[in-house]
């Protein structure tokens, strides 16, 4: 009886001729769904006593970011553009330590707008008894500045996009020589995380023409997207043209595991990760949280959540390298390894094209040109940019200012509770 009642009521709500197409539908919406979360990384990795560095931790990405690595054991330190005794800090900070049961999660202040504060956190950090790092994550430069709905003045999101870039840039110089002094034998990785519309910019992209703030605002994004893939490209020629200790065997083995110079040269490994459209990242943003109900189904079905976003950051930081993986004898399918200076996207490598420049000269060339991501040449005009950016930037925050002068006596090991 109840069988045929829940029949009927099944039949008046969809006849029995439209079963198919209600089940292609929800087949097709499955599907989508499906595509849209992306690929899921395979790969784990004991993260226990390893130091990770992360800006933009507390954005949507980078708190579930955070989640994750302090589930697997990390040493994290946030850095946090409020002071750490900032209510909102305290309870995010200590939040995560008992929810994954890990103490070792700590905030920093740093502004990553200002070059005083940069340069303030980056000395209270060399001067630290322990100035061990693992792996840096650039985050911050992720989250969509700019959106299509409403009027905002293009000349600060300019100068916000490069301000974020030139905060990267300085303390990867400020904290390179600590990573450069690690033992040879540590897994040091440099995570630039990018939006995803740098394939806007890849056609005409030029380190020394700007686009103007009444260009796309997608374009905009794309080029500042593309300046740090091709940075982080070129960080990686830097890093395999300097002299190293050599390989070391594994502890758990007196031999060693050969890698060709073409795979790997430094323990340091540089890449570029994209982790697609995030809904709290950048549509959020990119439509100025203008969501309604109806909308908010499609966004849901046609976009990321920050889970789903963060597993291609996982995936790199997760894979071996070549120094650290294990060679695979007598079969047809080697192992994953990462690969330095790429572009990673859905937990693959992107095959990015980008022009080099017209004047180039293989000659002219301070390290071996490669011909990725525009080659080297083009590498050294970023590099030569952003340096010249950074001591303009500099400049208008000198050191001596409120921000580089706030020092409240606690350091990168002291929580914020």
């Amino acid at each position: 009886m109840v069988l045929k009642v829940l029949a009927a009521a099944v039949n008046a709500v969809l006849p029995s001729k439209y079963y198919v197409h209600a089940f292609i539908s929800i087949l097709a919406i499955v599907v989508v769904r499906a595509f849209a979360r992306g690929r899921t990384t395979n790969r784990e990795r004991d993260m226990h006593a390893r130091v990770v560095l992360l800006t933009g931790g507390f954005t949507p990405l980078g708190l579930t970011l955070m989640q994750n690595l302090a589930q697997r054991g990390a040493h994290i330190i946030a850095l946090s553009p409020k002071p750490v005794q900032d209510s909102e800090v305290e309870i995010l900070i200590n939040l995560l330590r008992s929810t994954t049961k890990n103490d070792q999660i700590f905030a920093d202040e740093c502004d990553l707008t200002s070059a005083s504060s940069v340069r303030s956190f980056c000395s209270r950090f060399l001067t630290a008894k322990e100035t061990r790092l693992d792996g840096i994550v650039f985050a911050h430069e992720y989250q969509q500045l700019g959106s299509i709905i409403g009027r905002q003045d293009s000349a600060i999101l300019t100068q916000e996009r490069q301000n974020a870039s030139l905060a990267s840039f300085l303390i990867l110089t400020l904290l390179l020589p600590v990573l450069l002094v690690a033992p040879a034998e540590r897994d040091i990785r440099i995570i630039n995380v990018v939006n995803p519309f740098y394939a806007a910019a890849a056609p005409s992209f030029s380190p020394t023409s700007k686009p103007p703030p009444s260009s796309p605002l997608f374009h905009q994004e794309g080029w500042r997207s593309l300046q740090m893939i091709v940075f982080t490209r070129h960080l990686q020629r830097v890093l395999d043209a300097l002299p190293s200790g050599g390989q070391v065997p594994k502890t758990d083995d007196s031999t060693i595991h050969v890698v060709s110079d073409k795979v790997q040269k430094s323990n340091i490994v540089a890449v570029s990760v994209c982790p697609g459209l995030s809904r709290s990242d950048t549509i959020a943003p990119l439509l100025n949280a203008v969501r309604t109900c109806f909308f908010n189904l499609f966004l849901r079905l046609l976009t990321k959540s920050t889970t789903s976003a963060i597993q291609s950051v996982l995936h790199v930081l997760f894979l071996p390298t070549p120094f650290k993986s294990n060679a695979r004898q007598g079969t047809d399918a080697p192992e994953e390894v990462l690969k330095a200076g790429a572009v990673y996207r859905e937990c693959a490598v992107v095959n990015l094209r980008i022009p080099s420049p017209a004047t180039a000269d293989a000659a002219d060339a301070q390290v071996p040109d490669d011909g990725e991501l525009g080659g080297v040449h083009l590498g050294q005009a970023v590099w030569e940019g952003l340096e010249g950016a950074l001591k303009e930037w500099e400049q208008v925050n000198p050191q001596g200012d409120e921000k580089a002068g706030r020092d409240d006596g606690l350091s990168v090991d002291t929580q914020s509770s």
